[in-house]
């Protein structure tokens, strides 16, 4: 059985998730997400049978580099890009764009397209650093089974529960609510993978630590990887005050890496990075009096021979 928190994260707020989900993306890529974009394209090595079509879910905030990365390993297919937001899309679109003369155009297989995917699903659905912003992971996750094709597979990344347990325990010190919302575990992720249809997850974790000299660009890069979606944050906006506070406070953590207070003098904060990979098997209808299944479904069974 689930986990309440697997089954709709509590501390998500789903309006501000919403709006965070359409804020402008300024600056490029987050570094973050571009370096997990550039480890879990390492993991597509020990992928035997590459994809003849794939899907990068917004890249822009995702990683444009990791993008890249991902086209040059696959040049031979089909490329798309999925954005929900008209916005973000003609902006990610801009991005991708390369000229017909660009040596990179022939590279990297060519152009994107943002139009919709084949009716039957892509071989790959690629999802990095987009799963922790989702105020309900399960219909995202259930959105991704139906955008890849069988015998496709799923490859995404997120935050994990260590993430920021630097800040998270200075807020509570501070008697501040929650710094940030909660993040799932990688056991709760792999069992909605499994909920959802997909087959054979494998999950695994890592721990990045950042590191600023200054309390200032601390908080500026952290803008840029996300929002607190927690519902019980702050209510409203802070003053001066807090906000001198709170660069007190994190000037405070500088030389306290992981509690032994040996650091290099600078800010220092773990983020654990979930790695999931999943693959979508045929599908199988349990048979009764009645039968309901997708003409879709019903064009691979038949394909198959009859379901088992």
């Amino acid at each position: 059985m689930l986990h309440e928190s697997a089954q709709r994260p509590p501390t998500i707020d789903p309006s501000a998730a919403h709006r965070w989900a359409r804020l402008p993306v300024a600056g490029g890529s987050p570094w973050l997400h571009e370096e997990v974009g550039r480890r879990m394209e390492e993991r597509l090595q020990w992928i035997t049978v590459p994809p003849r079509s794939w899907a990068d879910w917004s890249p822009l905030r995702g990683g444009l580099d990791a993008h890249a990365l991902v086209a040059r390993r696959y040049k031979e297919a089909t490329a798309f890009v999925i954005e929900r937001d008209p916005a973000l899309a003609a902006r990610t679109a801009e991005a991708l764009a390369v000229p017909w003369w660009h040596a990179r155009r022939w590279q990297a297989g060519g152009q994107v397209r943002l139009d919709a995917l084949p009716e039957e699903g892509v071989g790959m659905l690629w999802a990095n650093m987009a799963l922790h912003m989702a105020a309900d992971p399960q219909a995202l996750i259930a959105q991704w089974h139906r955008s890849v094709a069988t015998d496709g597979f799923l490859m995404f990344s997120c935050l994990g529960p260590d993430t920021v347990r630097e800040l998270r325990a200075l807020y509570q010190r501070m008697g501040w609510p929650p710094a940030c919302h909660e993040f799932t575990d990688m056991h709760d992720w792999g069992d909605m993978l499994v909920g959802a249809g997909f087959a054979e997850p494998v999950m695994d974790m890592e721990r990045i630590v950042l590191t600023w000299a200054t309390p200032e660009a601390a908080l500026a890069e952290l803008r840029t990887l996300g929002r607190n979606l927690h519902p019980a944050r702050f209510a409203g906006l802070r003053g001066r005050r807090w906000k001198s506070a709170l660069q007190q406070g994190l000037a405070g953590l500088a030389g306290q890496q992981d509690g032994q207070g040996e650091g290099d003098g600078r800010i220092a904060m773990t983020f654990e990075i979930t790695y999931g990979h999943a693959f979508k098997p045929a599908p199988r209808v349990a048979l009764a009096a009645e039968s309901a299944v997708s003409l879709r479904e019903m064009r691979e069974m038949l394909q198959r021979g009859r379901p088992g």
